[in-house]
């Protein structure tokens, strides 16, 4: 099989392509045999040394003033069982403006230990300069920042954090209380976001005492954002900007069903990823400007430290 209807198939697989599909591409371009799915397998198996070389590169070439954590869900085989396998991915605002992938992990579930080697290896790969994390209030996540990214903020997702208050309000009153915790995020500076969140706790709690203390609760982790540059406030304050990518790592991952094993689930998803990463790096626009970065000074370290240590 000559090298340019190898990398068709290589390609086609990392889109997202089914089996079947790839058969009739190749079919289509002159291989009646088409092409078995174990010959697929193999060919796909090329993608490993890339995959492998993109986790494991270092990232001491920067810092990650920002990084992004999520996790995502598929049905993999372990043994003879089809369980949900955790999918977790961090992706980091480097010190110039531009985003990197900077790693991916399979696991059990989203318990400490897990987040915590995966933070780990991280750091051993050279990750640094970490300000804030942003992320859901995963329970695992939340302590292994703690333990192994010590200095950095954590701000909660606030889409996440709305829809758990939102549970405890109840749908006829939804609205009302969404819009009032909006303007929590409509503020000029940090002391005005503290001091409008205490006044939106404040309003609550005769009604819905509940979602008032949930509010006083996530006071420091709700508002982590507001110690960095305005300009900057809507693209750390929630998990959104990974909204996309976890779509299309779901999109591809459904044309798979069940995965075999681990190894085929960090094949497609790290040649997804690996994918996105280099999108960024062409992209004719940084995420952040570099100039605005660069006010990320040192006060505002020494802040949110304090704001996380006494949280």
């Amino acid at each position: 099989m000559d090298q340019a209807l190898w990398a068709v198939i290589m390609t086609a697989y990392v889109k997202g392509t089914s089996t079947r599909k790839v058969d009739d591409l190749v079919k289509a371009l002159g291989v009646d045999s088409g092409v078995s799915k174990s010959t697929v397998s193999r060919i796909c198996k090329e993608i490993d040394g890339h995959v492998e070389a993109f986790r494991a590169r270092t990232l001491a070439h920067t810092d990650f003033p920002y990084v992004f954590c999520d996790a995502t869900y598929v049905k993999g085989r372990v043994g003879r069982h089809v369980v949900s396998r955790a999918i977790v991915v961090a992706f980091g605002v480097a010190a110039d403006g531009t985003r990197e992938v900077l790693g991916l992990d399979v696991g059990d579930s989203e318990d400490e230990a897990f987040w915590g080697a995966f933070l780990r290896s991280l750091k051993t790969r050279g990750l640094g300069g970490v300000q804030l994390v942003i992320s859901d209030a995963h329970e695992g996540l939340k302590a292994a920042i703690r333990r192994h990214l010590q200095g950095a903020a954590w701000q909660r997702c606030r889409v996440h954090f709305n829809r758990n208050v939102l549970a405890r309000v109840g749908k006829a009153h939804g609205e009302m209380v969404t819009a009032m915790i909006r303007t929590i995020y409509a503020q000029p500076d940090q002391a005005a976001v503290t001091a409008q969140l205490r006044a939106v706790a404040d309003m609550l709690t005769d009604r819905f005492p509940a979602a008032a203390q949930m509010l006083l609760d996530a006071e420091p982790d709700l508002t982590a954002f507001a110690a960095f540059p305005r300009t900057h406030w809507r693209r750390v304050w929630s998990t959104n900007p990974l909204e996309r990518v976890n779509k299309e790592i779901k999109r591809r991952s459904n044309v798979v069903g069940i995965f075999p094993d681990d190894n085929s689930i960090i094949r497609l998803i790290g040649a997804v990823l690996l994918e996105q990463h280099d999108e960024w790096q062409v992209a004719e626009r940084s995420y952040f400007s570099e100039e605005s970065m660069k006010t990320i000074a040192a006060d505002t370290t020494i802040e949110v430290t304090a704001t996380t240590t006494a949280a």
